[in-house]
């Protein structure tokens, strides 16, 4: 069992996952912001790995990633920062970014040094589900690393079902099929998507993302599956401010009073 599977069987509801960027606000930053978020009370981390063109990110996450790689994080950077990982962290952390510099970096080398640090998972949204089953699924069953795939409001039953058979850590459920950083939308028509989801009492925790931005969308988001994730709002808590650290347990704090 590895510490996301583990982190699911001793809790079910209201679990909180952080996103950030490597290497943003300053290229230093991400055991820092990892320990301060961990220390504050986060349940799980996803860490991004910047990428020039991050579709499916909102301007927020957009700037953040262009900051990053101005500041000069690459993968092999991340890695290195990386390698104390598990001597300072102790609940789940994954990775997430694009398939592109996963590619370039190799499949098997990314897997093989992920796992060697101590990551629990990786999420690239854009990494289409037969490709993975096909190419790749070896490489991250080998080296003990879940795959986490994305379900949208118009992601059919039967994908949506074969999503959960190929997964083994949890379903990253959109709020909704726009980019990040967009408000969480309310309406009647997406409390219907959440209780079809629901319905089809899948094998895997269901954690939401795109759209969480406060204690109230939190709250919301847990009325119907396992956890929430946050990423544009913590984004903005930490960027630009010299002591961006020192927001970290307020902003948790909020979220989880």
């Amino acid at each position: 069992m590895n510490r996301l599977n583990k982190l699911f069987a001793e809790k079910r509801n209201n679990i909180l996952s952080i996103y950030y960027t490597a290497g943003y606000p300053e290229v230093g930053a991400t055991l820092k912001i990892a320990q301060a978020l961990e220390k504050a009370g986060a349940d799980f981390l996803e860490i991004g790995f910047p990428y020039s063109d991050p579709l499916a990110d909102g301007p927020v996450i957009q700037h953040s990633s262009q900051i990053a790689i101005e500041n000069g994080m690459t993968l092999k950077l991340l890695f290195q920062q990386l390698a104390d990982l598990r001597q300072q962290i102790n609940i789940p952390v994954l990775l997430m970014g694009y398939v592109n510099p996963m590619l370039q970096y190799g499949v098997a080398n990314f897997c093989r040094d992920a796992a060697a640090v101590g990551v629990d998972g990786i999420i690239v949204p854009d990494l289409p589900l037969d490709e993975y089953e096909d190419l790749y699924k070896e490489e991250f069953v080998k080296n003990g690393l879940t795959n986490i795939f994305l379900v949208t409001p118009q992601t059919a039953e039967k994908r949506i079902r074969k999503i959960d058979e190929l997964s083994n850590g949890f379903i990253y459920l959109l709020s909704s099929s726009s980019t990040t950083g967009k408000n969480l939308d309310e309406s009647d028509e997406i409390s219907k998507y959440y209780e079809r989801i629901k319905a089809m009492e899948l094998k895997n925790p269901l954690i939401i993302g795109f759209g969480i931005s406060d204690k109230r969308s939190f709250d919301r988001a847990n009325k119907y599956v396992n956890g929430a994730i946050m990423g544009t709002a913590f984004v903005k808590t930490i960027g630009n401010k010299e002591d961006y650290l020192s927001h970290i347990p307020e902003f948790i704090g909020k979220i989880k009073s």
